[in-house]
């Protein structure tokens, strides 16, 4: 499958055969920043094959396994062992005025203030701030991320967006800097799904607006080539790109052609990018390792 975006050569680029160019073979290991919560269900049970000094991965995907076996309701509701009410209890709306605006969004954890660490989820085209707080779709994965952040003194917010353009983005940012006068000394990653990474990619695009995050992830979302030259490169944000192989609305080799570009450009940009083989469109949301990304992200 991969033998149309990498060469004989680039398969073989694993940790250990180029020494001097991976950091991940000779770099300090770091505490994890989020401890281990429900660990079992939620990591990745088979990598197939491993690029990029670990950088990109191929993880397996299989629909009886990771939706049949793990939903009560394929696709609407997760079975009970996967999730913790624990979240619901500091979970709350909100209102933002910015940019002319009413900024609507949700929190749970320490959204309103001391927390250690923050994440933003941002929905795609039709979609709410309902959606990232929805404890029992997309088998749980988005209760994990709540209790993730709950539990390690983080605080987790998803946000209504009215269009994916300029003022989207303004809006992000604004809630961005509402959160970090709350929060001072947090760091702040940002998780965009399907045409929310349009969001995402102008964040780490704008100089104003990278400084303000530690972090992006684009849960099957769209490439932008105009990130190559706005000088993102150099402000060195962690980007993690999650892509189904049969995603019928982003193509996953054009994901995966934009990561090596990047890699070519800049060999050691902070880049992880995860192929879920078999998977569709929301299978990243699904099944991305939040603890994985995020601990990367946040260390």
């Amino acid at each position: 499958m991969l033998h149309r975006l990498m060469s004989a050569h680039s398969m073989r680029l694993i940790c250990g055969v180029l020494l001097g160019a991976a950091i991940a073979c000779s770099g300090t290991a770091q505490a994890d920043v989020l401890k281990p919560y429900k660990d079992r269900l939620f990591r990745y049970k088979k990598v197939s094959e491993t690029l990029y000094n670990g950088d990109f991965i191929v993880v397996e995907y299989s629909k009886q396994r990771d939706l049949r076996d793990r939903d009560e309701v394929d696709e609407r509701k997760v079975f009970g062992n996967y999730v913790s009410y624990k979240p619901k209890r500091g979970r709350g709306s909100a209102e933002l005025q910015a940019n002319g605006r009413t900024i609507q969004y949700m929190g749970t954890g320490k959204w309103k203030g001391g927390a250690k660490a923050i994440v933003i989820y941002i929905h795609g085209q039709g979609g709410n701030r309902f959606q990232g707080m929805n404890d029992v779709s997309f088998g749980g994965n988005f209760n994990r991320v709540q209790n993730l952040m709950v539990r390690n003194g983080g605080a987790y917010l998803t946000v209504d967006i009215k269009n994916f353009g300029k003022g989207g983005t303004a809006d992000v940012a604004a809630l961005i800097q509402h959160q970090k006068q709350l929060s001072p000394g947090a760091k702040v990653v940002v998780a965009c799904g399907s045409m929310g990474g349009i969001i995402c990619w102008n964040l780490v695009k704008s100089a104003n607006y990278s400084r303000l995050v530690n972090g992006i992830m684009l849960l099957g979302s769209p490439k932008d080539p105009n990130f190559l030259s706005s000088g993102g490169l150099s402000r060195n944000v962690p980007i993690y790109m999650g892509q189904g192989t049969l995603d019928r609305v982003y193509n996953w080799e054009s994901q995966a052609n934009f990561f090596k570009q990047i890699k070519s450009r800049a060999p050691n940009y902070p880049i992880r990018f995860t192929l879920f083989d078999t998977g569709t469109h929301g299978t990243p949301i699904r099944m991305t390792d939040w603890r994985l990304v995020l601990n990367w992200m946040l260390g």
